[in-house]
């Protein structure tokens, strides 16, 4: 296994606009606070509402405050009526198999957000994914659970990481970024925009890593649903029926079955994001 490379920090990668903000914010309620009497308590207001958007925003998976964000497919992949149907958290060796299986019975295409050790770990199955003429995407070498506390090199060393291994495993190089939990800080959209990487959330999830009704699921996922949809289910880490089975096998059947009804079409991400 080779090491991933960190790629250098560049002067020409932008920031975003609530960095530059946020800057201006802390300097003139210092200002404030130094030359204006009574000025203190509302410069201290100041600085913590600016520190609580910020924290909000990085906890909201759609939001596009810290960066640009894939919340919907484009005008030109709606007009197709497509949707695009993300899963999440994989390979996993029992589940993803059969997850292939019910998307060839439907002749529908997925997008697989992968954990790049997941990957190295059952990397034939990868290979299958894109044989059978799916995408593979980059979700994180390891799916840190702290990895919305990272800094710029904390994130570029984990992405990177995955990117080469991803590439490796399937001789294609991830051009969407999935965070974990789509949870993030501002630190990350400059190391995307570097690594040429775009950050995708979604509209519609099912909340299948710990909702055992899969009827529960799949009407998250199917009410108002329409082309230009992003969809979010697992194969890793998904939860069970309580028979045992993974939810996401109970799910797909029928909401590949309404796509068809609706006359939707579940491309991937990169083919669905190819106008953008």
């Amino acid at each position: 296994m080779t090491s991933a490379t960190v790629p250098p920090m560049s002067s020409a990668t932008s920031m975003p606009l609530i960095f530059p903000a946020s800057a201006l914010l802390h300097v003139g309620a210092l200002a404030a606070a130094v030359w204006v009497p009574g000025a203190l308590p509302w410069a201290i207001g100041a600085v913590v509402l600016n520190h609580a958007l910020i924290t909000g925003a990085g906890l909201t998976p759609r939001s596009r405050l810290l960066g640009p964000n894939v919340t919907r497919l484009p005008a030109a992949a709606v007009a197709r009526r497509e949707v695009a149907l993300t899963i999440d958290d994989g390979p996993d060796p029992v589940v993803t198999p059969q997850v292939l299986d019910v998307l060839e019975a439907y002749g529908q295409r997925a997008t697989f957000f992968c954990i790049a050790d997941r990957v190295v770990a059952h990397p034939a199955l990868a290979r299958e994914i894109v044989a059978r003429g799916h995408s593979i995407q980059n979700h994180t070498a390891r799916h840190r659970h702290d990895f919305s506390f990272l800094g710029p090199r904390g994130y570029a060393a984990e992405i990177s990481r995955a990117q080469d291994l991803l590439t490796q495993a399937t001789g294609e190089r991830p051009t969407c970024f999935r965070a974990p939990a789509g949870l993030r800080n501002p630190f990350l959209a400059p190391v995307l925009q570097r690594l040429g990487l775009s950050l995708v959330s979604w509209t519609r999830r099912g909340f299948d890593t710990r909702e055992r009704d899969p009827a529960k699921v799949l009407e998250r996922l199917v009410r108002g649903l329409a082309a230009g949809d992003i969809l979010l289910l697992h194969d890793g880490n998904a939860a069970r029926t309580a028979t045992g089975r993974p939810v996401v096998l109970e799910v797909l059947p029928p909401l590949l079955a309404r796509l068809k009804a609706d006359r939707l079409r579940a491309v991937t991400l990169p083919d669905a994001l190819k106008d953008a």
